[in-house]
C-alpha cells in the first residue's frame, strides 16, 4: 500500500534547532569522532556526508519517526547552517547518497 511522503513543517521551527542543541550538547563532536576512531569508522575523504555527520543524522531520526530521511536531514542541515552560518548553502543528499553514507557508516 502506497504511503504519501511524510514531511516536517514548511521550513524548520526553533524547537526544531533546540533538538539539534540537543543532540550536539548530549553527544559532543569530540566523543563522537573519537569512537567512530576507535570502531575504524572515520570519513577517509571528505564527503558530502562525512561520518560525523551519519551519526547525528541517525540520532536525528529517532527524534523525527514519522518523516522522510530526506526531509530528516535537511532539518538537520538547515540546524546546522542556522547555528554556524546562515550564509553558507549546504546542499541535501539524494536517497542514493543517504543510503551509501549509513552503510559506510555500519
Amino acid at each position: 500500500m502506497a504511503r504519501t511522503l511524510a514531511a516536517l513543517p514548511e521550513g524548520s521551527r526553533i524547537t526544531d534547532y533546540i533538538s539539534l542543541g540537543v543532540i550536539a550538547k548530549t553527544f559532543p563532536l569530540q566523543r563522537v569522532r573519537a569512537v567512530l576512531a576507535a570502531t575504524g569508522r572515520t570519513s577517509q575523504r571528505e564527503r558530502d556526508l562525512p561520518a560525523h555527520v551519519v551519526v547525528y543524522y541517525a540520532i536525528a531520526l529517532a527524534l523525527y519517526m514519522q518523516s522522510s530521511y530526506r526531509e530528516v536531514l535537511r532539518c538537520l542541515l538547515e540546524g546546522v547552517q542556522w547555528l554556524l552560518d546562515p550564509a553558507v548553502t549546504l546542499k541535501v543528499a539524494g536517497n542514493s547518497g543517504i543510503s551509501q553514507a549509513r552503510t559506510r557508516l555500519g
